[in-house]
C-alpha cells in the first residue's frame, strides 16, 4: 500500500498527460485520504470517527476487513504527506463522473457527522473539496441536509 501512495503522488505531481490511466487503488486512496482529512482537520481523530471511516470505505468499495484497515492506514499516511487538497481532487475530478464526485461529498458529510458534532474546520474542508470536485453549492448543501437528517434519526 505504501508503494501505491508513492505511485499516486508521483503521478499527480509529474505534470504528465491528464489522460493517464488511474487504477482503482489510486482512486480509493484519494477518496480515503479526503475522508481522513475531514476527521483529522480538528486535530483529533476519535475511535468513533475512525470506525465510521472504515465503515464508509468498506461499504463504498466493497472491501474485506483487512483491506479496509490497510486503506485507512494508507489514507492517514497519504493525507499526512499531502501539501493540499488539489492533488487528490484534480485526479478525481478528471476521472469520475458527476454522480461519483457527489457521492464523495456525501461520504465527507458522513465523516463530519460521525462524532455527533460539526466543527467549522470540517465544514470548511467539505466546502473546499466540493468546489474543487465541481460539486455545486446547492448539491453540497442538499447532501449535508440529507446526511444530517439520517444522523438525527439514529
Amino acid at each position: 500500500m505504501i508503494d501505491a501512495i508513492r505511485r499516486f503522488f508521483a503521478e499527480i505531481t509529474s505534470g504528465g498527460d491528464d489522460t493517464m490511466a488511474l487504477g482503482e487503488e489510486q482512486v480509493r486512496l484519494a477518496v480515503a485520504a479526503l475522508l481522513f482529512r475531514v476527521i483529522a482537520i480538528d486535530g483529533a481523530v476519535s475511535e468513533e470517527e475512525r470506525a465510521a471511516l472504515g465503515d464508509v470505505l468498506k461499504r463504498h468499495f466493497d472491501l474485506d476487513p483487512q483491506a479496509t484497515r490497510s486503506l485507512v492506514e494508507a489514507a492517514e499516511n497519504a493525507e499526512a504527506e499531502a501539501v493540499d487538497l488539489y492533488g487528490f481532487t484534480s485526479v478525481l475530478k478528471s476521472r469520475l463522473e458527476s454522480a461519483d464526485r457527489e457521492r464523495i461529498v456525501e461520504m465527507m458529510w458522513q465523516m463530519v457527522y460521525a462524532d455527533g458534532k460539526v466543527d467549522e474546520f470540517e465544514n470548511n474542508v467539505v466546502w473546499r473539496v466540493a468546489e474543487l470536485l465541481g460539486v455545486s453549492t446547492q448539491t453540497r448543501i442538499r447532501l449535508k441536509q440529507a446526511v444530517r437528517d439520517r444522523a438525527d434519526q439514529h
